[in-house]
């Protein structure tokens, strides 16, 4: 039996983008803001090479990321002293409010679908200027 709801099922088309408190240029993508999301996000994410991102975490929200092509290196934990290569065809899982920086150390743009747990995207996201510092640029 099929529910009646006043929801409408949408189409989006990355096309614009728009600057992440995180220090990268995001592809406008599933969100509160584009389609009415209340508990998701997914958009698309481009690291040109020799990209990184401001030490951040995300408050109360979960990341999954996959990458599509290129490989970033990501640090995370209390002070950035875990580190991983995330390659194409790999998926990588951030538990909520876990310090992170991803970069880009190579010479080839990095493409990945990041989703979250925060329909807002942006709202959750907490800078960590003190701990920029801990991993060179």
């Amino acid at each position: 039996m099929a529910v009646e709801t006043t929801a409408e099922c949408r189409v989006v088309r990355p096309g614009g983008t728009y600057d992440g408190k995180q220090g990268f240029s995001y592809f406008e993508g599933i969100a509160r803001e584009t389609v009415g999301a209340s508990g998701i996000c997914m958009h698309l994410l481009t690291i040109p090479p020799g990209g990184r991102a401001k030490a951040h975490l995300h408050e109360s929200h979960e990341t999954a990321i996959y990458v599509l092509s290129g490989e970033a290196h990501t640090w995370y934990g209390a002070r950035l002293e875990n580190h991983v290569v995330v390659r194409a065809g790999e998926m990588f899982y951030i538990p909520a409010g876990v310090p992170h920086l991803p970069a880009n150390l190579s010479d080839a743009p990095v493409c990945a679908v990041v989703a979250r747990t925060d329909p807002h995207e942006q709202e959750s996201v907490v800078l960590l200027p003190h701990l920029d510092a801990l991993v060179p640029a």
